[in-house]
């Protein structure tokens, strides 16, 4: 098949929640874009990997960008406009679909697919943006510090795609341009020797020492029924399987609480004194609608129970890779055919078979989620690199995370790592609100490749709270409009940040778009 050359402003690999933000920003500022993405939906953890937003506590008033605030305003209205809900949905001050503990707008992702074509739909309508679904680079060509094109090709069709632009956008969740184009990048965990951060690495740094991935899935219960799946293949191997670093065997209530690393057990549904796991990412409350609308609530699975960590599938072989995403696979399903036929229940019988797989919440066949949870990337070597000195409220204190004169937007959450390839448990520690430095999306020499992803300048330890929903739509954003405006003006992006007019010239057009570039006031979370 002969290859097609396309050509656009500005070139998009991955269709990440940060991918879609940054393809927004740039078709705003009037550049055209092409965006491909490896599955079939767009968003990224928002669709693909189904993962509700999990959001700092002052969300509904401050502390993301307008952009952010627009999709989370058009999910509610989604359900508003389309679905019957009852008197006590439409008296919530912030209308929550699943009435989730961790998520404050926990939803069908779905629902977020709808939101985030029709607020692309202008663009793609009027032909600015391009999107390339089923598609993956598969290699890149560059001269000196300039990547000249990306060639793609469509997973189904095996067309391929000669993609070429003055820039790109790495906005896959695995940072899978950086490699193929040469730019210098990090991956792992690096040593306390390098960082001099409290709780990076003791001895050598770790490349393949990252955070567990997750394969989620949806489920409803129907009381009654028996929706048991086939025993999936590896199930004698997980139920067995017990880490050296948790406290029993992982398909079981009790796990690690994250921030004291003592055993806790979890309750499954609703168990006085226990944390519901079923209310948790709880996608649905069926409490909610009208007319019996759903049959049962809808729940995510992401939990510590299905955090795969027996090997990265970042920087390994292809065959190693495909085994850990399959072991991925088969623990979620083991999880769920545990909870089928063996779990302990309250009133002393085993299983749950009600549990049914909701394919069509996640948009597949097998009923888990298109893509796997992917919590750590590829990242940067980066003109500055955030550390956890500059954000723990351990070294921080009182002074609140440290000022950056280059500032391009702002996020907040736990540095939350959860355990990971090289043996590690939970590392959860307290941070500050905190901004995101210009300098951490600027790659040491390429000049016209920006992060978009979680694969900007930061460590093994900062990723941990850089990585969540709004985080990282602020950090596509930001370089979406900064691509644009290097474009339209002539200057890099090292440029920019090094000259204090520029700078200055490219955060005002950032407030004016509706990026929040400092906190109104300085908490710990």
């Amino acid at each position: 098949m002969k290859n097609k050359e396309l050509s656009a402003d500005i070139i998009i690999i991955g269709g990440s929640t940060g991918g879609v933000s940054a393809a927004l920003a740039a078709a705003k500022s009037g550049c055209r874009v092409i965006l491909t993405e490896e599955t079939r939906w767009i968003g990224g953890q928002l669709t693909n990997q189904a993962v509700p937003p999990d959001e700092h506590r002052w969300i509904e008033q401050f502390g993301c960008t307008r952009s952010y605030r627009t999709y989370r305003n058009k999910v509610r209205n989604y359900y508003f406009s389309h679905l019957p809900l009852n008197d006590k949905a439409r008296a919530m001050p912030h209308f929550n679909p699943g009435n989730a503990i961790v998520s404050r707008i926990s939803h069908e992702p779905r629902v977020s697919l709808a939101v985030l074509l029709e607020m692309l739909a202008p663009y793609i309508h009027s032909g600015k943006v391009i999107v390339l679904t089923e598609t993956k680079a598969l290699s890149a060509e560059a001269d000196g510090d300039e990547i000249r094109m990306v060639v793609a090709e469509n997973l189904q069709t095996k067309q391929k795609y000669t993609l070429s632009a003055p820039f790109f956008l790495d906005a896959t969740d695995c940072g899978d341009l950086l490699p193929l184009a040469g730019v210098e990048y990090v991956t792992g965990a690096e040593s306390q020797q390098e960082t001099g951060e409290p709780h990076a690495k003791q001895g050598n740094a770790d490349p393949l020492d990252m955070q567990a991935i997750t394969h989620c899935f949806a489920l409803d219960y129907i009381e009654g029924e028996d929706f048991t799946i086939e025993k999936p293949e590896r199930y004698d191997f997980w139920e067995n399987y017990q880490a050296e670093f948790w406290p029993t065997k992982q398909l079981d209530w009790t796990a690690v609480n994250p921030i004291t690393l003592e055993p806790n057990t979890y309750g499954f549904f609703q168990e006085k004194g226990k944390f519901s796991l079923w209310e948790y990412r709880r996608l649905i409350d069926k409490s909610l609608f009208k007319d019996n609308l759903y049959e049962g609530d809808i729940s995510l699975i992401n939990w510590p129970q299905n955090d795969y960590w027996l090997g990265p599938i970042i920087d390994v072989s292809e065959e190693e890779r495909r085994t850990h995403l399959e072991g991925a696979k088969q623990l979620s399903l083991s999880l769920l055919y545990w909870m089928q036929t063996e779990a302990p229940r309250p009133d002393g019988k085993e299983g749950y078979p009600g549990l049914r797989l909701r394919p069509d919440v996640v948009g597949t066949e097998d009923g888990l989620a298109m893509y796997p949870y992917i919590r750590e990337s590829r990242r940067i070597k980066a003109e500055f690199t955030v550390l956890e000195q500059h954000i723990s409220t351990a070294v921080r204190g009182e002074h609140g995370a440290e000022r950056f004169l280059d500032s391009v937007g702002i996020g907040c959450y736990r540095i939350d790592l959860h355990p990971s390839t090289g043996g590690k448990s939970f590392v959860d520690i307290s941070s500050l609100p905190f901004q995101i430095p210009l300098g951490s999306l600027i790659p040491v020499r390429v000049n016209n490749l920006l992060p978009a992803s979680k694969n900007l300048g930061v460590t093994h330890i900062t990723n941990g709270c850089y990585r969540l929903h709004p985080v990282e739509w602020n950090i596509g954003e930001a370089s979406g409009f900064l691509a644009a405006y290097c474009i339209q003006k002539g200057y890099t992006p090292r440029q920019v940040r090094n000259s204090e007019r520029l700078l200055q010239d490219f955060q005002q057009l950032l407030v004016k778009e509706g990026v929040e570039l400092s906190w109104p006031v300085t908490h710990s979370v």
